[in-house]
């Protein structure tokens, strides 16, 4: 409300503006409430607010949140139903209550906390007090806080009740009195205002002075600093009210102590007024309490610094006897005990004292009476020993006892709620959750609802209403039972957890189950019989189920099988229930004999008690087995007998048809059972090899075949050859007793594949595959000596069982020994034959491990034990190693170095066989080692040199003790190996081991150094090409050999082909070893790719960024040092490497090669530049020679091409190409063309001799006038000549200067972004800023106040209350479109008017946002309907109307956030560049012309002469005098000498006062400037004095060059003494204009008129000079056309240096990057529901009515007048500038094609090439915002709310009301015709209060 909130004939204190208590804050509230969670039933919330307090309507439930600024109401489940707001008000703790502010200076706006918050039943009332006006109260109702009861209008000291201070705590009770309610109120000392508040008082809360204490107890304290209580909390029972708090002991005492205080009810007066110490054994202070049924429970801090608690327990009777003891010592014994000490005092300082009464008087006066002492305190504390410790401290307490039990509720000061089951000394906690937010407090109003169902916890974020007892959540017995809820059992019948009020049969036995009973289990299923059942048959199962609950007579439990039901017989806990017949079954699952269901006894639908049952089938048990069918049927789990005769499996008592019967191993008694018994094969009676090829008879052993006596059948034999199922017939041969053997025929076997040993499955059927079991699993062996025998000794060698001989019949080969004709057997084997060797070379000392490979070495190791010789020296081999026939390895014997020969194996009574190959004895020298050191993790690639190293097979190398890992191959004269991690630094020596033989080099030990140490690495950033260097600094970098760069990668699917397979790495003796691969693949599907870094020094390393592929994700990047890996994070200090992607250069150009003219600067055209590189980096090339980069930025690369023309590099071509190296990217963007400078043209030669010819021919007067034409002619041709040269030489200036300034321009903003960082951008506030954009041209007093003279008071407060009735009527919608429709038909009524009226409704219902949108919607609507019918594209285009002065005022409301967090940094940084690139070049103080500028209207179109001067400004205490100069600072300043004393000072203040908002720093005009130089010599500087200069009428201003101002010249700024001069203005003392000083006029003074650069070009008549003659006036028009094209240069220059700031504030505003304000949302929302709403389908229209809407109405305006947002100034040129930006803004919005031609103005050419571009942004603006998620009428009005509060310092709003009235009282007739013209206005009586509020006002129309 932007008016003071006013009742009946008083004034309230000021408050704030707020909206009205109307629905749409309580709609906006509802959105602001957040979705709720699933683990909680229902939360509430609000937006930027802090919850204080919570109280409960006892019966009605409903839950009332006191808040700050806010009161809730919400039901009891939490939905919001009414919100009453209290705040901000302007107050201030130190004064009392006003009316008027000036009253109280100090006053500001405060927030309201809500510092107490009941219930009264009885009147149906909420008291709601806040920490404002020195905590008075207020009353609400019940049904809807919104309602105000009563709000004291002038309350006194008496009615002042709650702390003032939001840290000091306030508690309090309604208790019932006879007839009436009291309010109980206790609360701590807080303010100096607040010092005769008693800390206990009794306030009455009905009668004409609600809140009051007076007539009523107080308790009396001498002195409240000696007594500071401080309260946690009160509580009431059916006869008294306590008070817990803690305080001092006494006065002399200084440590608090915890106390509780009681007073009867019914005691007015506090007489009966007692308190005792509480003492929870070894716990600190009371924190949290709550008085449960017959009990206090206490929350005491414990621990270090309270970081803890306990919870003590104290029983209320001894509680009560405490205090009763202390009364009655007291009343009758003077306060002394049985022993004589004092056991109780009168406490607080007052002069009562414990007295002696007669011993009846504690029962006589319960209560006390005037007579007794008061107040009371006990000395003995009451004594608890804690029930529970907690690791965090308690801030609220709750308990609730249910079903005889006890449960306590603790809220923690970090949001979590804790429930304690309070079983006597067995206390704990047995659930804790976390409610609210993670480090938020449990604020103590923790309440449980009138059914004691729910709890509802506060925070001071949140309201949650938390179940009492998740008993549902609990899904089975076992959870229910486990979660050891006291609350909760589970409720047998019900098949539920509940609680036990829920289960309706909880008191009979056996039917609800608590967790704490002794033996309380769940219901099971004890046993089954039977345990399972055939499924073939149905029968009886009985279950056996203990404690199994009782039944009514007529209610049954029944058997559920699965999904079969079966009634049960219930006898006791036995249960019988019949199984489902076999076709109710469902079928075995696959490979299974049986199916188990779910067996559940249930009660009605409710499963009692839940085990599985199997169903089996005995016909499928065989079938799984079908090598033992008999074994597998009766050894099963299930009762099955087996049938021999018909081979079946089969359940019951036996067999059918008489047939013998095997039985399962389950039955007893019975002889013929188990799988002994069964027919089986038991094994092989014939041998189990059997040879290949070789005819063979096979017999197995059978038993137990008496079951088939008498009944004749045929035996077969099986075979499972692979791929073969071979059947040979067999017979029986029957044995002793039950044993037999069945014969299988002879047969030859071939199997398919050679194999030297087959295992092949064999069993036997009898009759038509009746198969006989295999007692175990059978098979014969086939073999083959053919195979894996390939030679002689090998065939010797193998195991004689087999029968295998070599045999050379035909092909020489191992056979079985009858297959081989008897003389084809070889007895004795070949010579043994040598393949080869290795290794070939040993040492000398021997104990080399040589190996021999060969054939015929040997049927065993005994025929080569000493067999072997090498070079003639004996070799030992070894036994393990060896291998018949086919090696020997054996270890050499010493011989003297140089020894070789062959190898030699001679096996006894055989010729020796000798190899072709001979070993060679020779001595490895070690000689040197390189490098000689590194870091002690080890990774350094060591190089040992020396000769004869490729000595023996087995070389291994060490550091010390530590193993040198070998990098194969071994060379003959260098090894390489990688060393490993060491202890620590050190040297030790190298020694390398050759088999047995070892080498050291001790004369050059490795050195172990400390590990290399990285300290800094820059930059961090690269694109992802690579080859960006890296400084990396550090320490003992040098001893690192390879040091890389690595990145690891995760490619994508689409970078497969990019990934790197890795090579073979082994190179050979002799190559170099090839560089590391750029990327290898890694396991675990990772990439890594590495560059190898160059050790600059010691501390410095030179790496460069690895290239990444495109599509990989970099997910570690690190630096490789041997073995230190070190991330780059950590060796960057935290910064993390970054991969930027590559960036994209626009070619040159786009048809043929770019022509570039010497001297000037390319500019190049790209995206991402400057991201992963910076400007040193980059090296840009033109053929051979190189383009210097002077700029980088995001988007553009400016360089200086060289001044010769370059080579084409290697021949490219006859063009050089332009190539950009950035890293290892390379972009070439096509080839250049250096223009040549064009030659003068001369005149033919021909036409020279022609004309001679003609010259003799023709008479003497033709030759006289060719004469006069030639030299004329000439003379032309040299002026054209040099107006060429002048421009070329301009053209190339210009380029050179470009490329300079920008350069200059951009150090200069990094400058000026630095010192941003500190001051911040100069923005206005929002009030400024309204006043500014809603009252333009008004300066800075729009709304002018009506000041008051004496005695006229009498007429303000009608006048106040007229214009408050006019507010609140505006609020009615109908009213208020009739006074706009009205005033906008009134002929009279201007354009000019419309747009103040508009401004003045903005103002009046700024906060009513929500409503004042309403307003403008249904103006748009109309106006929209308006233009459809003439010409739609037309809407919007002016600000002709009401409706769209409003829609500039509501975007300029809405965006203002938008300005100062987004658009305003790039327009502030615009501006600051046009400033400072003005102030470099002159301006002229008299025309306002600049040489530097956009706007070829104020160019300064001259050369002058003007050097820049850097002045010394004294700044600070010394700049009063020399004496003092010491301690004056000096402040540069850079000037031009061509400057003007006035602009001079102006540049001086710019400097002085940097970072200082303008309307803050001194006037200009009210300084002068002294220059100082020595001691003494002060000189005042001025425009004008007497040293001017005057000719011929012409008065030129003081320069610094007038002067003779020197560079470095020291300079002060002084007041001025007077006022006059032709320059210095005095600006008003009270509103200032707002507007710019005017130029300095060049109006005559006395005749003589002002110049300072240039003279003005319309000079006086008598002052006029003569043109001499046709010669100057022709030269002078040439000179007119030519110069503006040769100064056109200028303004493109400027433009140039400017377009990197014009792009970034375009960008900021039409950029969707980041979210666009939901405003600009809403209505483009808006237009296009409008549009279609009209059937416009044109997207053209819809365009215009958004540029129109947004773009030209507000940013337009915001680019030309920046001064609306920021505190600045604004000089002439740079809003010249800034005009010509917004036309090229306005250009880039329309949707025309923007064409320009040669007659085209400079302003539209200057930014042709751009303004396509801006096309293109602002349709993907448009285009972003409509394809973006529609901005909700809900998330509109909630961002209106929030601007609404956030914004409450709206400006006059009382002052806007008189104004506006004022515009009614124009045209009241009018008005009050209209209002009561309408039907609806009439049933309002709206003309009616209108009238009403003209009879108010129109006492002093003028005043307030």
């Amino acid at each position: 409300m932007c008016f003071p909130l006013l009742l009946p004939f008083s004034t309230a204190p000021m408050m704030a503006p707020w909206s009205p208590f109307g629905p749409h804050l309580l709609l906006v509230l509802l959105l602001l409430c957040p979705p709720l969670p699933s683990t909680q039933a229902h939360r509430f919330s609000a937006l930027n607010t802090t919850f204080n307090h919570l109280a409960l309507a006892p019966g009605r439930g409903t839950v009332y949140v006191g808040a700050v600024n806010r009161l809730f109401q919400l039901s009891p489940e939490l939905q919001l139903e009414a919100v009453a707001v209290t705040g901000p008000i302007f107050d201030s703790p130190d004064c009392v209550p006003f009316r008027d502010p000036a009253e109280c200076p100090q006053a500001q706006l405060t927030d309201n906390a809500n510092q107490l918050l009941l219930v009264s039943s009885r009147a149906q009332e909420l008291v709601a007090c806040g920490q404002v006006r020195q905590g008075v109260c207020e009353k609400r109702r019940l049904e809807d806080v919104s309602q105000l009861l009563y709000q004291a209008e002038d309350p006194g000291d008496g009615q002042f009740v709650a702390a003032n201070a939001p840290g000091v705590a306030t508690v309090g009770l309604v208790v019932p009195a006879p007839g009436r309610d009291l309010l109980l109120v206790a609360r701590g000392l807080a303010g100096k205002l607040s010092g005769g508040v008693p800390p206990l008082t009794v306030r009455q809360l009905a009668g004409p002075q609600p809140f009051s204490s007076e007539g009523l107890g107080r308790l009396v304290v001498g002195d409240l600093s000696d007594y500071n209580n401080s309260y946690v909390a009160a509580f009431a029972n059916a006869r008294s009210a306590y008070f817990v708090f803690r305080r001092r002991g006494a006065r002399a005492q200084a440590e608090y102590r915890s106390y509780v205080a009681r007073v009867c009810l019914g005691d007015a007066n506090l007489y009966s007024y007692v308190e005792v110490p509480l003492h929870c054994h070894g716990q600190g202070l009371i924190q949290a309490a709550f008085l449960a049924p017959d009990t206090l429970l206490g929350a005491f801090a414990t621990g270090p610094k309270g970081a803890q608690a306990a919870l003590c327990a104290f029983p209320l009777a001894e509680l009560d006897g405490s205090m009763e003891q202390a009364r009655r010592l007291c009343y009758t014994a003077g306060g002394r005990g049985p022993s004589g000490t004092e056991e109780a005092i009168v406490e607080y300082g007052v002069t009562s004292h414990c007295v002696t009464l007669p011993p009846d008087s504690p029962e006589s006066y319960p209560c006390g009476d005037e007579h007794t002492p008061s107040p009371i305190a006990g000395r003995q504390p009451l004594e608890a020993r804690p029930l529970l410790q907690l690791g965090q401290p308690i801030s609220a307490i709750a308990a609730l006892q249910a079903d005889g039990h006890m449960v306590a509720f603790l809220g923690d000061t970090q949001g979590q709620l804790h429930k304690v089951f309070l079983n006597g000394s067995q206390s704990r906690i047995y659930h804790s959750q976390q409610v609210g937010p993670p480090g938020s407090a449990i604020s103590p109003d923790l309440l449980v609802d009138n059914s004691s169902s729910h709890l509802y916890v506060l925070t001071a974020q949140q309201v949650d209403r938390v179940p009492v007892a998740a008993c549902p959540q609990f899904p089975d017995c076992a959870s229910c039972l486990q979660a050891r809820d006291p609350l909760c059992g589970w409720c047998i019948l019900q098949g539920r957890c509940t609680r036990k009020g829920q289960c309706a049969r909880a008191a009979q036995p056996n039917q609800w189950l608590w967790s704490y009973e002794e033996d309380s289990r769940c219901l099971h299923v004890q046993s089954l019989l039977p345990a399972h059942h055939p499924r073939q048959e149905q029968g009886q199962v009985t279950l056996s189920v203990p404690r199994l609950p009782t039944l009514a007579m007529d209610e049954y439990f029944h058997c559920a099988f699965g999904d079969y039901d079966s009634l049960a017989q219930v006898e006791g806990p036995h249960v019988a229930c019949v199984t489902p017949p076999h076709d109710q079954l469902p079928l075995n699952p696959p490979g299974t004999d049986h199916v188990t269901l779910s067996l559940a006894l249930m009660f009605e639908d409710v499963a009692v008690a839940v085990t599985n049952f199997s169903f089996y089938d005995c016909s499928a048990v065989h079938a799984l087995e079908v090598a033992a069918p008999c074994h597998a049927c009766v050894s099963s789990l299930w009762r099955c007998h087996w049938c021999p005769q018909s081979s079946r499996c089969v359940y019951g008592e036996h067999c059918p048809e008489g047939e013998r019967t095997i039985y399962s191993t389950q039955e007893v008694d019975v002889q013929m059972r188990g799988p002994g018994v069964c027919p089986q094969v038991e094994g092989l009676a014939s041998p189990l090899l059997v040879p290949v090829g070789w005819e063979s008879r096979l017999a197995l052993r059978v038993r137990n075949l008496q079951h088939f006596r008498g009944l004749p059948a045929s035996y077969h034999c099986w075979l499972e050859l692979p791929g073969e199922l071979q059947r040979l017939p067999a017979f029986l041969e029957e044995t002793d007793g039950d044993a037999g053997l069945v014969h299988c025929q002879a047969q030859q076997f071939h199997p398919p594949m050679a194999q030297r040993e087959l295992p092949v499955p064999i069993y036997v059927t009898r009759g038509e595959g009746q198969r006989l079991d295999n007692a175990r699993p059978l098979h014969v062996t086939l073999y083959d000596c053919a195979v894996g025998h390939p030679d002689c000794s090998h065939c010797q060698a193998a195991n004689g069982s087999l029968g295998c001989l070599w045999c050379s019949h035909g092909q020489p080969a191992c056979l079985y020994g009858p297959l081989c004709p008897p003389g084809a057997v070889e007895l004795l084997c070949p010579t043994p034959t040598i393949d080869m060797i290795e290794p070939l070379t040993g040492p000398p000392e021997g104990g080399l491990a040589l190996t021999i490979l060969g054939s015929n070495l040997g049927r065993d190791f005994a025929d080569v034990q000493d067999a072997v010789s090498v070079a003639g020296q004996p070799c030992n081999p070894d036994p393990a190693l060896y291998r018949t026939s086919a090696r020997i390895v054996c270890v050499t014997s010493p011989a003297p170095k140089g020894t070789t020969g062959p190898i030699q194996v001679a096996i006894k009574s055989r010729p020796p066989g000798i190899s072709i190959q001979h070993f060679t004895y020779q001595d490895p020298i070690l000689l040197s080692l390189s490098p000689q050191r590194g870091p002690q993790a080890g990774g350094t690639q060591l190089t040992i040199h020396g000769q004869h190293l490729q000595t023996g097979g087995n070389i291994s190398a060490f550091v010390g003790s530590q193993s040198c890992p070998i990098q194969k191959p071994v060379c003959p004269e260098a090894i390489v190996c990688h060393t490993m991690p060491q202890a620590g630094p050190g040297e030790a020596v190298v020694r390398v081991v050759f088999g047995q033989a070892q080498r050291t080099l001790g004369a050059s030990p490795f050195r172990y150094t400390a590990n290399p140490q990285l300290t800094a690495a820059e930059p961090s950033v690269s694109f992802r090409g690579g080859g960006r260097l890296i400084r990396v600094r550090g320490q003992d970098l040098d001893v690192v050999r390879q040091p890389l760069l690595s990145v690891w990668l995760e490619t994508a699917a689409e970078a497969q082909a990019m990934r790197a397979q890795p090579k073979d790495l082994r190179r050979g003796c002799g190559t170099p070893a090839e560089p590391p691969q750029a990327c290898v693949q890694l396991e675990g599907g990772l990439l890594q790719c590495s560059t190898v870094c160059s050790i600059n020094s010691s501390s410095l390393l030179l790496c460069r960024s690895p290239a990444v592929p495109d599509g990989a994700r970099p997910q570690r990047v690190f630096f490789s040092l041997d073995n230190v890996r070190v991330d780059f994070a950590n060796a960057s200090g935290g910064q993390d490497f970054l991969y930027q992607p590559n960036p994209r250069l626009a070619p040159l150009s786009r048809k043929g090669p770019a022509r570039l003219k010497p001297g000037n600067v390319l500019d190049v055209e790209g995206e991402g530049l400057n991201l992963g590189i910076s400007k040193e980096e980059v090296r840009v090339y033109i053929g051979d020679g190189e383009c210097l980069v002077k700029t980088l930025t995001l988007t553009h690369l400016y360089c200086e091409p060289p001044l010769r023309v370059p080579q084409p590099a290697n021949g490219s071509g006859a063009l050089p190409q332009f190539v950009v190296q950035m890293g290892n990217l390379r972009l070439a963007l096509g080839p250049v063309q250096y223009e040549a400078e064009p030659a003068p043209p001369a005149f033919p030669v021909e036409a020279q001799v022609g004309l001679g010819m003609g010259v003799a021919v023709l008479t003497a007067a033709v030759l006289l006038l060719t004469l006069m034409y030639r030299h004329k002619s000439k003379q032309a041709l040299r002026d054209y000549q040099k107006v060429l040269v002048q421009l070329e030489n301009l053209e190339i200036g210009v380029g050179d200067q470009c490329r300079k300034e920008f350069t200059d321009l951009m150090t200069e903003m990094t400058d000026l972004s630095s010192d941003l960082e500190t001051s911040g951008i100069p923005f206005l506030d929002f009030r400024t800023y309204t006043e500014r954009v809603f009252f333009p041209g008004h300066g800075s007093c729009p709304l002018q106040p009506v000041f008051e003279g004496p005695g006229e008071e009498g007429h303000r407060v009608p006048v106040r209350q007229g214009l408050t009735q006019l507010s609140n009527l505006l609020n009615s919608k109908l009213f208020l479109l009739t006074l706009i429709h009205t005033l906008e038909e009134q002929p009279s009524f201007s354009q000019r008017d419309r747009c103040h009226v508009a401004s003045l409704l903005s103002l009046a219902l700024h906060s009513k946002l929500e409503y004042l949108t309403d307003i403008m919607k249904t103006l748009l609507g109309d106006l929209a309907a308006h233009y459809v019918h003439k010409n739609p594209k037309l809407m919007l285009r002016r600000t002709e109307t009401m409706v769209e002065k409003l829609l500039t005022n509501w975007l300029s409301i809405c965006l203002y956030t938008f300005l100062r967090e987004v658009a305003g940094e790039p327009l502030y940084m615009l501006l600051r560049a046009i400033q400072y690139q003005v102030d470099k070049g002159p301006v002229d103080a008299v025309t306002g012309k600049a040489k530097r500028t956009l706007n070829d209207s104020r160019l300064l179109r001259e050369d002058m002469d003007f050097r820049p001067l850097t002045l010394m400004v004294l700044v600070g205490p010394g700049a009063g005098g020399a004496s003092g100069s010491s301690s004056a600072q000096h402040v540069p300043a850079r000037v031009l000498d061509t400057d003007t004393i006035t602009q001079v000072k102006e540049k001086v203040l710019e400097q002085v006062y940097k970072g200082t908002p303008f309307s803050q720093r001194p006037s200009v005009h009210t300084l002068d400037l002294e220059w100082r130089s020595g001691l003494a010599g002060h000189l005042t500087l001025s425009d004008e004095d007497l040293t001017s200069v005057t000719q011929n009428h012409w008065k030129r201003l003081n320069t610094l060059q007038h002067y003779k101002v020197p560079d470095g010249a020291t300079v002060r700024l002084i007041p001025q003494l007077h006022n006059g001069g032709t320059v210095s203005q005095s600006l008003a003392q009270s509103c200032s204009s707002g507007e710019n000083i005017p130029m300095l006029e060049d109006g005559e003074e006395s005749g003589v008129r002002l110049w300072h650069l240039v003279k003005g070009t319309e000079e006086p008549e008598g002052n006029k000079v003569r043109r001499s003659s046709l010669r100057e006036r022709e030269r002078e028009r040439a000179r007119a056309k030519a110069i503006p094209e040769i100064y056109l240069t200028r303004l493109l220059s400027m433009k140039g240096t400017l377009q990197k700031f014009v792009d970034d504030t375009f960008q900021a505003i039409l950029s969707v990057n980041r979210p666009v304000p939901i405003a600009v949302k809403y209505l483009f929302d808006f237009l296009d529901e409008l549009a279609e709403k009209h059937g416009i389908e044109d997207p053209e229209t819809l365009h215009i009515w958004k540029t129109n809407s947004l773009l030209l109405r507000f940013w337009v305006n915001t680019l030309k007048n920046p001064q609306l947002i920021f505190d600045i100034r604004v000089s002439d040129n740079v809003d010249a500038i800034l005009a010509v930006i917004a036309q090229t803004f306005i250009d880039s919005c329309t949707v025309s094609e923007h064409k320009v031609g040669r007659d085209s103005p400079v302003n539209k050419l200057l930014y042709a090439r751009e303004i396509p571009r801006y096309k293109q942004m602002v349709e993907r603006y448009y285009s972003d915002i409509r394809q973006s998620s529609p901005a909700s009428y809900q998330e509109m009005n909630s961002a209106l709310a929030e601007l609404s509060g956030n914004y409450t310092s709206a400006p006059h709003c009382l002052e806007a009301l008189q104004e506006l009235y004022n515009h009614i009282h124009r045209y009241y007739d009018q008005i009050i015709n209209a209002l009561e013209e309408d039907p609806v206005g009439q049933k309002m009586q709206l003309a009616c209060r209108l009238q009403q509020i003209a009879a108010l006002v129109e006492n002093k129309v003028t005043d307030l």
